[in-house]
């Protein structure tokens, strides 16, 4: 026994020393790899910088240009100043008036209904009156449809009818209910409000679907889940026990049910919350960030503006894509731009929603994050898209993938999801190859996925050569992410 326990030990320390050298070498091969990138997109960015589009007149030191190419990033950049002032303000006034009056989830929805509410008659004018009308239509028909067998289909028909028709007919105009009308398509706002009320279709959603739930027997078990979870052991709750906790049915009243479709800090871009998490936190503020967590994570935010500054004044990836300049270069000079790309869009998605998840949080809301893994991180699609726009992904798995069978109708399920999702994106036919592209690329990786599961990694060459097939994969989806943009 004495001998058999003094071999296993040293095998074990033979498996940690050959670990710790394959650390060494993949920890320098990760440096020259970034270093050997970097290197060359400086040199390209120099040599083709007088033929790149929508440069302009940056703040670095020497003088360089800045890379604005991307419409989504510049306007954000330019309105960081006046949305920081105003969600500041924001932020102030509603906790001001919740520490004031001691209020709860329907004072608290009353206050966030009219702070919203002028901030959306400054974005839609006139527009608002859509909002609020469709929205009003939905908490009818969920009202009406929640406990009969017709739900579902009513709600989805109503909702995707909508969203097909508000991107046809380019929001409305004011004159097809009436001539005398017509003088408020003067007054639409600065934004156009059925790009955002593409996130207010999600929260309809949602809110139909937790009603219709409330009037069910529970399927989730409270306790059972706080005794497993190392979150709500703690004395934080976790997002999922928000989610799936039950909400008194009083609570799903008209001021709630508006003040979650047009809650001002999440409403632009997200992060998508559900009902339940929202109208729990109305009630009593997230927990779980405490003034110092919540003053490093907008720290953090800060450093990440830091380097997406650099990568845009340097760098200059989607300046190449929207140039067309990538046509004229080498294959390896077109994959660094192509990987540039897909690291710029991250890093962009990633400060626009933590920005707006941030003065969230300030506001007493936890929602969930959209970017909690980093792109080069995910060892294969899946993986990929549970950390990119990771709230969606929530929201899609709550009310369409189990609802339509869960894992047990996975190959069809992934088909329908993604057609939606491109839908729901716009109404072009690019997106709908995109999404059918994605889904080709998804039934290998399943086919794979089943049969390593069958297998068992045993030893250290076992662990090796697992490592070795997950960046494989890893380099395969990016490729595959890089093929279908």
């Amino acid at each position: 026994m004495a001998i058999s326990s003094t071999m296993k030990k040293k095998k074990k320390e033979k498996e940690e020393y050959w670990k710790r050298k394959e650390l060494v070498f993949l920890v320098l091969y990760a440096i020259a790899f970034y270093a050997f990138i970097i290197h060359r997109s400086l040199q390209l960015s120099l040599d083709h910088e007088s033929e790149l589009y929508a440069l302009r007149p940056g703040w670095l030191l020497p003088p360089r240009l800045n890379d604005v190419s991307d419409a989504q990033w510049r306007n954000f950049r330019a309105n960081l100043p006046i949305l920081s002032l105003v969600f500041a303000l924001f932020a102030l006034l509603a906790n001001s008036l919740r520490a004031l009056f001691s209020l709860k989830a329907k004072g608290m929805s009353f206050v966030w209904l009219l702070i919203s509410l002028a901030y959306l008659s400054y974005l839609h004018g006139a527009c608002v009156l859509f909002i609020l009308s469709i929205a009003s239509l939905n908490f009818l028909l969920v009202k009406m449809f929640a406990q009969t067998k017709y739900f579902s289909p009513v709600l989805w028909l109503f909702n995707v009818f909508f969203l097909l028709c508000n991107r046809v007919y380019e929001g409305y105009s004011f004159s097809i209910f009436g001539q005398q009308w017509a003088y408020l398509d003067n007054y639409r706002g600065t934004f156009r409000w059925h790009i955002c009320f593409n996130f207010v279709i999600l929260r309809m959603i949602s809110f139909g679907y937790d009603y219709h739930w409330a009037h069910q027997d529970p399927l989730f078990d409270q306790q059972k889940h706080i005794q497993r979870c190392h979150t709500c052991k703690s004395g934080k709750t976790c997002y999922r026990l928000l989610q799936e906790g039950s909400v008194q049915k009083e609570k799903f009243s008209l001021s709630i049910y508006l003040a979650y479709l047009v809650y001002a800090p999440v409403y632009i871009a997200g992060p998508i919350i559900s009902f339940n998490a929202f109208v729990s936190q109305l009630d009593t503020p997230q927990n779980n960030y405490t003034v110092r967590d919540m003053s490093w994570y907008g720290l953090r935010w800060l450093f990440s503006f830091s380097l997406m500054e650099l990568m845009t004044h340097l760098l200059r990836y989607n300046a190449f894509a929207i140039s067309r300049l990538w046509k004229l270069l080498s294959p390896m000079d077109i994959f660094i731009i192509g990987y540039g790309v897909l690291n710029f869009m991250w890093l962009k998605f990633s400060l626009i929603w933590r920005y707006f998840r941030f003065w969230s949080l300030i506001c007493g809301i936890e929602a969930p994050e959209n970017m909690p893994r980093c792109i080069n991180n995910c060892c294969n699609l899946e993986s990929f898209w549970k950390n990119w726009h990771a709230s969606y992904n929530k929201w899609l798995v709550r009310y369409m993938y189990i609802p339509l069978g869960g894992s047990q109708r996975k190959l069809l399920n992934i088909w329908v999801i993604f057609t939606f999702v491109a839908i729901w994106h716009d109404l072009e036919w690019k997106l709908l190859s995109w999404a059918w592209l994605t889904c080709l690329f998804f039934i290998p990786e399943m086919v794979v996925k089943s049969a390593a599961n069958t297998l068992q990694v045993e030893g250290a060459f076992g662990e090796f050569l697992f490592r070795e097939i997950s960046a494989a994969g890893g380099a395969i989806t990016i490729t595959c992410l890089m093929v279908c943009p």
